[in-house]
Formats: structure tokens, sequence, C-alpha cells
């Protein structure tokens, strides 16, 4: 059984509580910040944003799946807060022709031009709480 009193246990346990308060620090303050400003939450934000990326790439839709893989949330809340982006008229949803099972999700042009105006609050957010980015990044 190891010693829980190690000085490297400690550190790593140290560590991994550091993680967390920055992490919950980062999402409230990105949640606040994002909601105030620009009417989005954290994980709305994030899914534009991966929406905007996939475009950039030569694309102009998600496939579900792949988007709740990329944002970290279940299925089922995903297609809740996918409902509510599109009732704000920020995304579309369209059925794959291949696979009546698959939904595939876009940016609106309000949906682009919202997740434009809130990058830069994320990114001042991500830079406040989290450190600035180094030199030649982002």
């Amino acid at each position: 059984m190891p010693d829980l009193d190690a000085p490297a246990e400690r550190a790593l346990v140290a560590e991994w509580r550091d993680l967390l308060a920055r992490h919950a620090a980062t999402a409230c303050a990105l949640d606040r910040e994002l909601n105030d400003r620009h009417g989005l939450g954290m994980s709305e934000f994030e899914v534009l944003e991966r929406l905007a990326e996939h475009i950039g790439d030569g694309c102009a839709q998600l496939r579900v799946q792949e988007l709740a893989g990329a944002v970290h949330l279940s299925q089922s809340a995903l297609s809740r807060l996918i409902g509510r982006l599109e009732k704000d008229g920020l995304v579309e949803r369209a059925m794959c022709d291949a696979d009546r099972r698959g939904i595939f999700v876009s940016l609106t042009e309000a949906g682009r031009s919202r997740y434009h105006q809130a990058r830069p609050t994320q990114r001042e957010v991500l830079a406040r709480t989290l450190g600035p980015l180094p030199a030649g990044t982002g």
C-alpha cells in the first residue's frame, strides 16, 4: 500500500486540485462573461467554435456524434444545446441522406456572426484565467 503522505503523492494530489480549481474558475468566468456579453454559455460557444473551425476545414457541417466527442457532452445534452441554438437561429440541423439516423449541424450566418463577436471575449477570459498565450500562437 502506497504511503499517502509521501511528498510525491502530496505533490500529485496538489497538482490535481490545482487543475480542478483552474478549470472551475475558467468555466465560471467563461459562462458569466459569454452570457453577459453575448447571450451564450461556455458549451454553446464551444459548439459554435467547433462548427466554425470545421467550416475552415472546407466542410459546412458536422455530424452530431462527431460534435459530441469534440465538446465533451453526451449526445442527449448536446441535442438539447443544439435545440436552443437552433431556436435562436444560430445553427441548423439536417438529416443525413445516406444514413437517416445521422443528423448534421451547421452554422447559420447569425451563428457565424455571434461566434465572431464572442471569440475575443472567450480568448480574453482564457488569457486572464489561464495566463497569456505563448508568443506566436493564437
